[in-house]
């Protein structure tokens, strides 16, 4: 779900990609369900492609959302987000191993804030496709080759068009 939910530089929230155009994107605000463009000179990142950092290694960002998620029981988050102790409290509390020297107190800011518009638009499904299954993407690759084969075979027995008798 992560991976339709995008964030757009310079633009406040959330946005849904609604649909993909020549030179730009079709995006809906999940907040106001507003529909606006997105242009190719805008700085827009899904969701799926950001991760924390922590200690060993750095944990996707829908991982961090399921353990808030778990803390909250799927409730908005509830937090003075102006005192930096608890900010940091709270995170410690949802990834223990967080690297409290590369993660600010706006980068927490920012989770919370993403966490309450997602769940305050009903979008509490955080499992990423990646943890699915590595078969799934096996499957897939190996679908994607079969239709190759099949193409060229068909283009190997296409016959001429002959002309048409007047």
């Amino acid at each position: 779900m992560l991976k339709r939910i995008l964030s757009i530089s310079g633009q406040p929230g959330l946005f849904e990609l609604i649909a993909q155009g020549n030179n730009s994107l079709i995006v809906e605000d999940v907040e106001t369900k507003r529909r606006k463009p997105a242009h190719s000179n805008d700085k827009v990142i899904s969701l799926a492609d950001i991760a924390i950092f922590t200690e060993d290694e750095e944990v996707s960002l829908g991982s961090v959302f399921e353990s808030i998620k778990k803390k909250e029981n799927g409730a908005q988050v509830e937090i003075n987000v102006k005192d930096s102790e608890e900010l940091h409290k709270f995170f410690a509390a949802v990834l223990p191993n967080y690297d409290r020297v590369r993660v600010h107190n706006n980068d927490i800011k920012k989770v919370i804030r993403w966490y309450n518009l997602l769940t305050a638009a009903g979008k509490t499904e955080f499992v990423e496709e990646s943890e699915a299954a590595p078969a799934a993407a096996e499957a897939k690759a190996e679908a994607a080759e079969a239709p190759a084969e099949g193409v060229e075979k068909k283009k190997r027995t296409r016959k001429k068009a002959e002309p048409k008798a007047e």
